[in-house]
């Protein structure tokens, strides 16, 4: 009978990779996926005796590195609007919006709310059904449904070429899927 490290350091060779793809597709950047992957990874080893007897320890994992990038988003968010306050206050308007080009995937990801994002990504990324996504992020079946809907046409919509004649379409999003040509996609 293999002992719990040695259960644990399995756990870790097999799921890393796809808890990393995970956390880099919610987040958007590479340095903080690694730094969320490794602290999801010891919240596990701390909980090791309840994830290693849970029915599915993926879905488990997965729900710990959903959580970590929820918050951390949240509390990018907080400090972004502490930020953009404090230079309000000190900065004359700007003469109009600084709005950037949405240019690929992962950008449009980025505009997604993170409900939405989490559906899209745990749907179509990484085919995860609709009641264990619902697990995952604590929601219902309908709502994983309704979110996964609504931000695959958002991603259509931010995806539409600027051009009437150019052919991309939400094949772009469904490149998520099966692309893999980077360190997370």
């Amino acid at each position: 009978m293999p002992s719990p490290t040695g259960e644990f350091h399995a756990f870790f060779e097999r799921y890393h990779a796809e808890l990393a793809r995970l956390a880099y597709l919610l987040l958007g950047d590479a340095e903080e996926a690694d730094d969320l992957t490794a602290d999801a990874f010891v919240a596990l080893w701390h909980r090791w005796d309840r994830v290693r007897t849970a029915d599915r320890p993926a879905a488990y994992a997965r729900g710990i590195v959903t959580n970590l990038a929820r918050s951390q988003i949240r509390s990018r968010t907080r400090e972004r609007r502490r930020v953009a306050l404090f230079w309000s206050r000190h900065q004359e308007p700007a003469e109009g919006p600084d709005v950037p080009a949405v240019l690929d995937v992962r950008e449009a990801l980025g505009r997604l709310p993170f409900r939405r994002r989490a559906c899209v990504v745990l749907r179509h990324a990484f085919d995860v059904p609709e009641r264990e996504a619902a697990r995952i992020l604590g929601i219902s079946t309908g709502t994983v449904k309704s979110q996964a809907s609504r931000g695959m046409a958002e991603l259509a919509r931010l995806l539409e070429p600027a051009e009437q004649g150019a052919d991309r379409s939400v094949d772009a999003v469904m490149a998520l899927r099966g692309r893999k040509t980077g360190r997370y996609t």
